[in-house]
Order: structure tokens, then sequence, then C-alpha cells
């Protein structure tokens, strides 16, 4: 991916008392082998030779076998980091020692505080801000403890094989599932951090830990919420702009978080619409169990993204090579024939009977000789013609039936891992034998491979889309203007039109003579719209066409005896032959921020939901880019022959509204829907502001 360039230089905590620390205490360890305290003195003591492991017991003298002393101060000497596990009741007292004994860093282990209810809330912020005036950062509390297999700290209750992949999880059990489904892939952890309530340090705070650490290569967040989103946001784009990827999975992210939305953009905008903004801004990429999390893991480890679509099939069967195809299509990705010459240089290291042209079969090529898969392998490598390689079907099971075979199918594995590695080719393998010793061969030399082959190609297409997708500098808050006081609709249109918003002329009338005198600078036809309805065209306060006087006296008159609005708006009607209604947007999302709503828009909003979201603000290049990704998009840039509109008008129109929007963190949600947009200009026919009720 691109530089992602971040908004705000980022203020960093120093972690490393708590993933590398000089020395350990364990306060409340205990002999009972059913309490933390016990598992996690016993894991101190085991490091001990790495690190000094002090056991803090305030009634004892001895825990398992070893001294113990009441209270940190009573040590003699210094203490990094103090992992507190002790009964709710007595951690305001262990959190006042550990701050008088100077510790550098705390794991609070303790529950019963701030999810327990307000009284423990206000107890757990009270003692962060102690810590904070101190400067020592505290990881939890309600937590499962912090490992780092790099330095050889183990401050947590199970175990995880080390590896290169760090997990950050607010769910110690998701954490542990993430693990198992990492060892069934030949993967590690590198660092494991339980976030629990945190209190203090956050989600933010231990990616940028990770971007920091060495010994990471990418980064598994579980995450139930985030206090401050664009923190998140920068820490995800600052790990994406290192090379070291963030995949997200994350919770509530239904449509529930919705209900209760005024507008159509605020309806429209769900969790996981804004979760989905958020990680396209970012580099992050969002997932829907541990298992998506640990398959996309292993390829985003092992494997060089694709620089196109274009999929090499190489099986060992006609049916593995057809299922592969199907998949890879279904992917969105390209299983395109090769050309005659390709085909040739390929034929060349199999049977006469082998299908060459993509997807290949060796139709039983690799029993008469195992070696042609590397052989193979290394031409598609070579070829202009592919992008990517997927190798499917029945590699690592040879061996099964001639034993004399299972070192040369090994070294085949390792022989393609070389290849690979030599020359930076995207290269994924499925087989049926994914636990074999030729598999793991594979994975020894850096192949992710995998049991099935849709999750294969779902891999490989997500690689795809990372390569291919553009990154833009994270986007920068402005300074905020003087809050809005008034958000009718004739309100709304006269800021919207004053910060560059174009709108067709218009007056704003309550009497029949201000309607006479609004007249006079208007042209036919116009609309009389009725005001102080939401939904005015479904309640037939919308009234078009109107050709000349008369008409528009029929009109009012009908408006005012069905409804009597308190106000009207009298407007040119629009030319709206060859044009293309839009809704534009901004909603306000408590935790990251103004979220960018472009879709196709007018009286077919709810019907089509063709929409695409973006963390706001964003630029008018930004715009086009996500008008151009609607479904719709055709309907833009020429249509069964109609002429395309002008895009970068309706572009600058979304840039304008975001940065609007931005600038005033009292809305809640504001839309133009429709904007309309012709061959020569995109103009808003509508304008609604609602404001934030926190403001």
């Amino acid at each position: 991916m691109t530089s992602l360039a971040l908004a705000l230089p980022a203020t960093r905590r120093d972690l490393t008392a708590l993933f590398a620390p000089s020395s350990i205490a364990i306060v409340g360890a205990s002999n009972d082998p059913a309490k933390y305290g016990n598992w996690l003195a016993v894991r101190a003591l085991r490091d001990a030779d790495r690190r000094p492991a002090h056991l803090i017991n305030k009634t004892r003298t001895t825990i398992l076998d070893h001294p113990a002393v009441p209270s940190l101060t009573s040590l003699d000497g210094p203490v990094d980091l103090a992992v507190i596990a002790v009964p709710a009741a007595g951690f305001d007292e262990a959190v006042d020692d550990a701050i008088a004994a100077n510790v550098k860093a705390i794991v609070a282990i303790t529950a019963g505080l701030g999810e327990s209810g307000a009284e423990g809330l206000a107890r757990q912020n009270a003692l962060v801000s102690r810590l904070q005036e101190a400067g020592i950062p505290m990881l939890g509390p309600n937590c499962l403890g912090v490992l780092d297999n790099t330095s050889g700290l183990d401050a947590t209750v199970n175990e995880f094989r080390p590896g290169s992949v760090s997990i950050i999880s607010q769910s110690g059990n998701v954490a542990i599932d993430l693990a198992e489904h990492f060892s069934e892939q030949g993967l590690g952890v590198a660092r494991f951090a339980s976030l629990g309530n945190c209190a203090d340090l956050d989600v933010a705070d231990l990616i940028d830990g990770c971007v920091d650490h060495e010994g990471t290569e990418a980064i598994a967040v579980y995450c139930e919420g985030f206090k401050d989103g664009r923190k998140f946001a920068r820490a995800a784009a600052r790990a994406a702009d290192a090379g070291k990827p963030v995949v997200l999975l994350s919770v509530g992210r239904g449509a529930a978080s919705t209900r209760g939305a005024a507008s159509h953009t605020g309806s429209l905008v769900t969790s996981n619409v804004v979760l989905e903004a958020v990680c396209e801004a970012t580099g992050t990429e969002l997932v829907s169990s541990p298992f998506e999390m640990a398959n996309l893991l292993q390829a985003l480890v092992r494997t060089n993204p694709p620089a196109g679509a274009r999929v090499a099939v190489l099986a060992d069967g006609g049916g593995h090579a057809s299922l592969a195809s199907d998949s890879l299509e279904d992917a969105g990705l390209q299983v395109e024939e090769f050309s005659a010459e390709l085909s040739a240089r390929i034929a060349g290291e199999l049977p006469p009977t082998a299908a060459t042209s993509n997807p290949i079969d060796l139709a039983g090529g690799g029993e008469q000789d195992i070696t042609c898969f590397a052989r193979v392998a290394e031409r598609l490598i070579a070829s202009p013609e592919t992008d990517a390689v997927l190798m499917t079907g029945f590699f690592g099971g040879y061996g099964d039936y001639d034993p004399a075979v299972v070192p040369g199918e090994i070294q085949v594995g390792y022989d393609i891992g070389a290849l690979v590695a030599e020359s930076g080719a995207s290269f994924i393998a499925q087989t049926m034998f994914a636990d074999s010793k030729p598999a793991q061969a594979l994975r020894d030399s850096g192949i992710a491979v995998y049991r099935n082959v849709e999750h294969a190609s779902w891999v490989l297409s997500r690689l795809a889309r990372r390569a291919q997708a553009g990154a833009h500098p994270l986007p920068v808050l402005p300074e905020p203007a003087a809050p809005l006081t008034e958000t009718g609709y004739w309100p709304a249109r006269r800021a919207l039109a004053a910060a560059g918003i174009p709108f067709v002329p218009a007056a704003e009338v309550s009497t029949t003579r201000e309607l006479e005198a609004a007249v006079a600078d208007l042209q036919f036809p116009l609309v009389l719209k009725a005001l102080g309805d939401e939904h005015k065209s479904d309640n037939g306060g919308v009234i078009l066409n109107i050709a000349d006087h008369t008409a528009l006296i029929e009109a009012w008159d009908d408006v005012q005896a069905r409804l009597a609005p308190p106000v009207c708006s009298i407007e040119e009607m629009a030319d709206l032959s060859g044009a293309v209604e839009l809704i534009i947007g901004v909603r306000r999302d408590p935790t990251f921020g103004p979220i960018v709503l472009v879709g196709i828009g007018g009286v077919y909003t709810e019907l089509l939901k063709d929409t695409r979201c973006a963390l706001g603000p964003i630029t008018a290049d930004q715009a086009r880019e996500l008008l151009l990704s609607l479904r719709g998009a055709a309907l833009l840039t020429g249509f069964r022959g109609k002429a395309p509109v002008d895009v970068d008008a309706a572009a600058q129109l979304v840039a304008t509204l975001s940065t609007y929007a931005a600038q005033h963190p009292e809305i809640g949600e504001i839309e133009c829907n429709p904007i309309a947009v012709t061959p020569t200009r995109a103009i808003a026919l509508d304008a609604r502001i609602i404001l934030d009720s926190a403001h």
C-alpha cells in the first residue's frame, strides 16, 4: 500500500516496562491454585532466571515456597511491572502502594471496578487520574494480563505459541480462540495484551506499541468499543504505513445502533458502515470471525500481494481445477486463458494428457514426477501473464500411495517456497492434506496453506483489494466554526449556500403577499415546498412543474388547505433532463466523528440503498473516487448513450459539505437529497440539518 500520512503527530506512551520489564511483582500472589494470583506467580517464578520475580501477599511470608513480602514499598529494590490480582476492595490500596514504590507499569487483573456500575466506575476513574499524574501506565483492570514472547514476559494465564502476530483483545476467550486457529496454521504470537476495561491504556496505545516492536509483523485486534475513534484511526494508519497490517474484529456492527436516526443519512450509516469507512481510510482489514482473522493474517504475513487480479490455477485434478476457478471468479478474481506460448512452455513439463490453458490440470503428472509441481510453478511465476498463483488439490497426499515419495514431496514444498521467496511472487496453496509434512514444508518456507479452496480464494481477493486500494492522508478535523443555532430548511439552505453549496434560486414565503413578491424574481416553471415536514414529497407537500401564475396560486391554496404549513419555499424548477439525482450527507459518529455518505438519491434512496461512506472530511479527489465506486456509477459516466454528468462538480459539492460538517461538531446529521448532477453542473435541491442532542 502507498504511504498513509498521519493526520496529527501521535503522542505515544513508553510501554517498555509493560512488555519488557527488568523486574516483575505479583501483587496478590497465592498458594491457592484456583486463584489468578497463583497462576501468575507460577509463571513469574518460572521465568525468574530472566528477570527478578517478587511475590506480594499481605498475610503470608512465603508463597509457593518462595519468600513473600506484604507490600511493594517493603521491597529492597525497584520494580518495573506490578501485576495486581487482588479483590476489588483492596485495589485502591494496591495502586497507592505501586505509586509509592515508583513502579513503571501496572497490569490490573482485578475485576469489579468500571464494569460493575457507577460507583465502581467513579473509583476506577479516580485511580486512573492518580496513576496518570504519577506517569504510570495501567493495562486493565478486569483483564487477563500481558505476554511478550520476544522478551520472555509471561504475565497472563494461558499459553501462546511464539510467532510474529501480536494480539490485542478485549476478550480473553477470543484471544485464546484466535491463538488456537493460529496454531492450526503454523502461526504464533509475538505479544498479547488483554484490554479489559481500557481505563488507561487503550487499543490505540497498544497498537502504537506493537508498531514500534521489532518482533511484530501484523496486529490482530478484537475490540468491543473505542474510547477515542480518531486516536485508533491514527494508530492503525501508522501501523499500515509501517507495513504492519491491523486486522480488526469488532462487535455491535448491526442495525440496532441506528434506531432513532432522524434522516436518510442517519438510517443508512450503520455502525458496520462506520467501521468499514474507518478501515478503508486507515488500511485496516475488517473481518467477521476469529477464523477469518486467522486465515487473513496467515496470508498477510506470508504472501506478497498480487499486482493484479489474474490468477493461474495449478491443480492436480480436473475437479479441483474447476472448483478453484469458480471460487476465484466468485471472489472477483480472473482466471484468464493462457497464451499459446505459455501453454506450450507448461506442456513441456507435463504428460500429454495434461490441461495447460488455465486452469492447469496435471492429469497424473504428480504421480509420474512429483517435481513437476515446482517446474510448472516456476513457469507460472516467471510469466507476465499472471499476477498470482493458486496451487490446489492433492499436494501432500502422494506419500499415502508410496511412502518413498514423501521426502521428494517435502523437498518440492521447500523448492516452491524458495522460488516464491526469490521472485517475490504472490503464491497461495490449498490442499486436502493441509496437515501433511509437504504442506508444512510450504508453510515453513513462507507460503500460506489452506484446507478449503474458498478460503484461499477469499484471502487472495482480500490481498488483491488491499494492493489496489488507493491511500490518502488521514483526514484532519478543522477548528470548529461558530455553532449553528437554527436548523430549519431555510436556515440550513442559507448556511450551506454561504459555505459554497449551489442551490436553485428560491425564496422563503409565509403569505400570499410574500409569494407574489418572490415570484417577480423567479422564472417558471416553479416548485412549491410546504415546510415543517421532513418527508414533504410523501405527504403531497411538494408541487412540481408549476407552469404559470394561475397554477401557482392554485398550488398555494391547495397546500394551505391540506397542510397549513408555517412557511413555504418557492423555487425555480431545475432542468433534470439528463441529470442524475444523488444523496450526500454527513453523520457525526460519537466515536469516530464525521462520516460522509454519497449514494443514488432522490425518491429512490431507500429502495436502491446504493451508498458509500468515508471518514470525513474528504477532498474532492476522494469524493470522486467514492462516487465512482457506487454500483450505479455508470449512470454518472454515461449509460446507454446518455451523456456523462459533471462528476467533478458533484465531488466538489461533497467535499464542501464534508468540510462544513467537520467545522460544526454541533451537527449530528446533515443532508442534501437530492442533488441534481447534469452534464454541466451539480446543484442541491434540498437541505436538512439536525443538531446533535449532546451539544
